[in-house]
C-alpha cells in the first residue's frame, strides 16, 4: 500500500480543486508535507519517498503560481500537468536507472534480494508499469479535453490507468518470483544429475566388479 499512500495529496487536491484551485494546491502541498513528515519521523529513507518528494516539489511550484497569478491559464490544465508531472517522475527515475518503486520495495524485501537482477528488473517494470499509466491518463485528458468529451471519459482514463499499473504492482512481483523459484529448483536437479553423472555411487561400481 506505499504506492498508493503516495497519491493521497493528489487526491485531496483534486477534490479541494473543485471549489478553488488555489486553495487545491495548498491543500495538496499541506498533506504532501504532512506525510512526508509522518514518514521520516518513522525512518523511512529518502529513497523509499521520491514520489511523496516529486509530489511536494509539484504542488510548491503550483501553489506559488495560483496565488501570485489566480487567473493564470494553468488553472485550466492542471489535470494534464499533474499527470504528465507523475509520468515525468516514472521515467526519469527509469532513465537513472533508479526506479522510484525500489525504494520502496526495499522496505519490504530481506536485504540479501536488493542487489539481485531480478529484483531490480521486477521494479524496473513496476516502475514501467506506473509510468505508462500516469502518461495514459494525460494524454487522455488533454484529448478529452481538445474534443469536449464528457466527464466519463476523464473518470474512465483515470480508472484505467491506475487500476492497470495497481493490479500489476500486486501481482507481478509474485509471479516473478514464482518463476525465479522455478529456475532455481530446476539448475538444482540438472546440477544434481550431472554430479551423479560423473561420480556414480559406489554400490553401483561395486555391483559391476
Amino acid at each position: 500500500m506505499g504506492y498508493l499512500r503516495g497519491f493521497i495529496p493528489w487526491i485531496v487536491s483534486g477534490v479541494v480543486s473543485s471549489f478553488d484551485w488555489r486553495w487545491g494546491a495548498l491543500g495538496g502541498l499541506a498533506s504532501g508535507l504532512l506525510l512526508l513528515r509522518q514518514d521520516r519521523r518513522r525512518g523511512v529513507g529518502l529513497d523509499a519517498l521520491v514520489l511523496e518528494l516529486s509530489t511536494v516539489v509539484y504542488f510548491a511550484v503550483v501553489g506559488a503560481v495560483s496565488v501570485s497569478r489566480p487567473d493564470s491559464a494553468l488553472a485550466d490544465h492542471t489535470d494534464v500537468i499533474s499527470f504528465a508531472w507523475l509520468a515525468a517522475t516514472a521515467w526519469g527515475t527509469l532513465a537513472i536507472r533508479r526506479p522510484f518503486t525500489l525504494g520502496i520495495a526495499r522496505r519490504q524485501t530481506p536485504p540479501e534480494y536488493w542487489d539481485m537482477p531480478e529484483f531490480i528488473q521486477v521494479n524496473n517494470r513496476i516502475t514501467g508499469a506506473w509510468g505508462a499509466g500516469f502518461t495514459f491518463i494525460g494524454v487522455s485528458l488533454a484529448v478529452c479535453g481538445a474534443v469536449s468529451a464528457p466527464a466519463w471519459a476523464g473518470i474512465t482514463a483515470h480508472v484505467v490507468g491506475l487500476l492497470g499499473p495497481a493490479v500489476f504492482t500486486k501481482v507481478h512481483p509474485a509471479r516473478a518470483q514464482a518463476r525465479l523459484r522455478a529456475r532455481t529448483q530446476l539448475a538444482g536437479r540438472n546440477s544434481s544429475d550431472t554430479t551423479r553423472a560423473a561420480h556414480p555411487p559406489l554400490h553401483e561400481g561395486a555391483d559391476r566388479a
